[in-house]
């Protein structure tokens, strides 16, 4: 036993480590089972005292259930990810005071063991997993796999993991992992699960792209399969900032059958009885895992935790569980938009928002994505017609705001256009109409909606769309200007599809039928078009989506059968407006590669590849 003392000012905070190493891997203990929980919680970067609150919660209501093995999600305690707060020694240290009130808390519950995610430090700082019995820390686990690509930047905080331990819970060897760790065919997971563990708990934070859902369950599939064990995984859930966390917890039998599997972007509690000696007898029909085992088994150590319950202890008869059903791509990215927009409103203590409504197909789907999100009454429309604002736009507009509930104000635009314009009338004498004008129109709304913001406390939601920002078809403090970009990360051809899906889900036509179907514009100038300055759509998302997600350059995109004008012209635009999506707001992640944190290109660069 090893007793662990943290210092602070005036107390001290007294862990013990029980580091019981068992003589054998051998559980002789037939007809096994585990009552095993995945709480998928929604924490907040840095809420130390709400996420105690939320991880206390769990523990209570699996204790109630009778279970033996609570399993809750990557730094569930911190948040994730909580970036440079980790540089902080306050945060580390109250962090571990956060850890104490859990431990704490478990103090009464000798039936139940609990795995949750901190942050460690020891001789450095790790991405860690406190695994706690009855009022002790009994072992931690350092996460190996630093993810350093795309949205992660762990390598910039953490040292890495080492050991990959097995403890045996409840008479079960359960192999303790965490997330990126079960992600490669090699590695601490693989490992214990060759080397006895009957359950692989991995808990992990991992974030919403597009088809991550269906390749996360393949590949877990396959993990349990190969090393013939169970796959309990458990999820995060929520927003922060730009990323969106789906939950989606699940477990995998020992042949890659699903048994269980949590709703999508909510909070769930997912309860499971595993067949333990199941596990056994798969593995007897894979003599291969034998082999595995002599490689491995030198290399992981096991620990005692608890032993297998007697007598009446544990479930009295097995419960089933659930299988939550998966969600179509569409209700998918839907769903991630109403949770990062409420998680970003509500966790950066919001309670209205308000946006422009122009009668325009981004708009409106931005507008009922609010309201799913925060409810009718705390979203405020605000319509701003300008002498090029058609009837039909505005007839939209007022038809989306009484078809969802939401109060309005109509404040035009022209008096204050022309008051700008009359001001900068001996410096633009000579300037014919054009985008200077067009862009003094957005401009002055963009003054508006902020003014309103001030006035009120309202967030201001900004509603333009990814193909928009990735060609620089938006005014830098006009269109742009506001809090939160709800549609950042989504192509125009897939607004059109989550409006109309929408809609079918309402089962009446919530955003207008005339919105969806009426050719896109600005109205900035008569008869202006989207067109008039892209290319239709359907022509400009695959050519950004290969050059801003691929990395595909012009050569490869025209050979995809597009006109190597076109291509030029896009690429060329693109690069060009990088500054202003720089300057741009946050908005939720939805695609694989998102403007931002995914996607790091220099301001100034003398390369680029769209050279006729």
């Amino acid at each position: 036993m090893q007793c662990a003392t943290i210092p602070h000012e005036r107390i001290s905070v007294h862990f013990t480590v029980w580091l019981i190493e068992e003589d054998s891997p051998v559980a002789p203990v037939l007809d096994r089972h585990l009552r095993l929980a995945l709480a998928q919680i929604n924490p907040s970067v840095g809420d130390l005292a709400g996420n105690t609150a939320r991880i206390i919660r769990a523990i209570t209501e699996a204790a109630a259930q009778s279970v033996q093995l609570l399993c809750l999600p990557e730094m569930a305690l911190t948040g994730y990810p909580p970036e440079d707060l980790l540089l902080r020694a306050g945060f580390i240290r109250d962090t571990r005071h956060a850890l104490a009130d859990v431990i704490a808390a478990t103090a009464a519950i000798p039936h139940m063991t609990v795995i949750t995610g901190f942050v460690e430090r020891a001789e450095d700082l790790y991405n860690a997993a406190a695994i706690i019995h009855a009022g002790q820390l009994v072992g931690t686990y350092h996460k190996h796999f630093l993810p350093n690509y795309g949205v992660f930047d762990e390598n910039r905080y953490f040292a890495a993991g080492q050991e990959a331990p097995i403890y045996t819970i409840s008479g079960v060897r359960v192999g303790v992992n965490i997330c990126e760790d079960i992600w490669y065919p090699t590695g601490p997971a693989t490992d214990q699960g060759y080397a006895g563990a009957e359950v692989l708990a991995n808990i992990s934070a991992s974030p919403f792209h597009r088809g991550k859902r269906v390749g996360r369950e393949r590949m877990l599939a396959t993990r349990a399969a190969d090393t013939g064990s169970f796959v309990a995984y458990v999820n995060l859930v929520g927003g922060q900032d730009e990323l969106v966390f789906d939950g989606g917890s699940f477990i995998f039998d020992a042949r890659g059958d699903l048994v269980a599997r949590s709703p999508s972007f909510v909070e769930d509690m997912l309860i499971a009885d595993l067949d333990i000696e199941g596990v056994f007898q798969q593995r007897l029909h894979d003599p291969r895992l034998r082999q595995a085992r002599l490689d491995v088994e030198d290399q992981v150590r096991f620990y005692a935790v608890s032993p297998a319950p007697s007598g009446d202890a544990g479930p009295v008869a097995p419960r089933p569980a659930s299988i939550a059903l998966p969600q179509s791509d569409a209700e998918e990215v839907y769903a991630a938009l109403v949770l990062g927009t409420r998680d970003y409103v509500v966790k950066n203590g919001f309670s209205h928002v308000v946006l422009g409504l122009s009668g325009g197909i981004d708009s409106a789907l931005t507008a009922a994505i609010a309201v799913d999100a925060l409810g009718a009454e705390a979203v405020h429309g605000v319509l701003m017609p300008s002498d090029y604002s058609s009837q039909g736009s505005l007839d939209d507009a007022r038809e989306l705001a009484a078809n969802l509930g939401i109060a309005t104000f109509e404040l035009p635009i022209q008096s204050p256009v022309d008051a700008f314009m009359a001001t900068l009338a001996g410096p633009l004498a000579e300037v014919p109409f054009g985008i200077t004008q067009e862009n003094v129109q957005s401009r002055t709304r963009g003054v508006l909606l902020m003014a309103l913001s001030n006035a009120f406390g309202w967030l201001v939601l900004t509603t333009g769309n990814k193909s928009e920002m990735a060609v620089g078809y938006a005014t830098l403090y006009g269109d742009m200007a506001g809090g939160f970009a709800v549609l950042k990360d989504v192509w125009k051809t897939l607004v059109y599809q989550l409006a109309v899906a929408r809609n079918d889900r309402a089962g009446r036509p919530l955003i207008p039928v005339n919105t969806i179907e009426k050719p896109p514009s600005a109205e900035l100038r008569p008869d202006q078009r989207d067109t008039d300055s892209l290319p239709p759509y359907d022509v400009l998302d695959p050519i950004l989506a290969a050059y801003v997600e691929d990395d595909l350059g012009q050569s490869a995109i025209v050979a995809r059968g597009y006109s190597p004008d076109v291509v030029q012209r896009v690429l060329r635009l693109v690069d060009r407006s990088e500054y202003k999506r720089r300057q741009s707001a946050p908005g939720v992640k939805v695609t694989l590669r998102a403007f931002g944190r995914d996607r790091r290109l220099p301001l100034t660069s003398g390369y680029h590849d769209w050279s006729a």
